[in-house]
């Protein structure tokens, strides 16, 4: 069974937890074992599990933003800190570089109905070029 979420960010970097939605969906599949995939297609964004903890994911941002721009986060040219060749076209190389490092997908097993995920796991979609529409696909299978 594949299904899709639908999310719009509203900052450049930004978590959007989509835990629920992801649960939602492996419970209405009726699959009781097997895999589940999240997957964003979508190549300037990614699927990151962490803590839906504020600081925490201020702490995730602030640390991708200075990976790509000299570790300056609050640098006036933090988006184009190193000379990406990739900017000369569309100034988003950061973004590019960030989603294949993190992912744009993640695998969990499902197990008597159940999405198997760590107590502090949530899922979230991780925008690195917003603000856009997003689309987030989930197969359950």
């Amino acid at each position: 069974m594949t299904d899709e979420i639908n999310v719009s960010s509203e900052e450049k970097y930004q978590l959007i937890d989509i835990t629920d939605r992801v649960e939602k969906i492996v419970k209405e599949s009726g699959i009781k074992d097997g895999l589940v995939l999240v997957f964003v297609p979508h190549s300037t964004a990614g699927i990151l599990l962490t803590e839906n903890e504020a600081g925490l994911k201020e702490d995730w941002l602030s640390f991708l933003k200075r990976l790509v721009s000299g570790f300056d986060p609050e640098a006036e040219q933090a988006r184009s800190g190193a000379d990406f060749q990739h900017n000369r076209i569309d100034d988003n190389a950061d973004s590019h570089i960030l989603s294949g490092l993190i992912g744009q997908e993640k695998v969990f097993p499902l197990k008597g109905g159940r999405l198997l995920r760590g107590i502090w796991q949530q899922i979230f979609l991780l925008e690195l070029d917003g603000p856009r529409n997003r689309k987030i696909i989930v197969e359950v299978n």
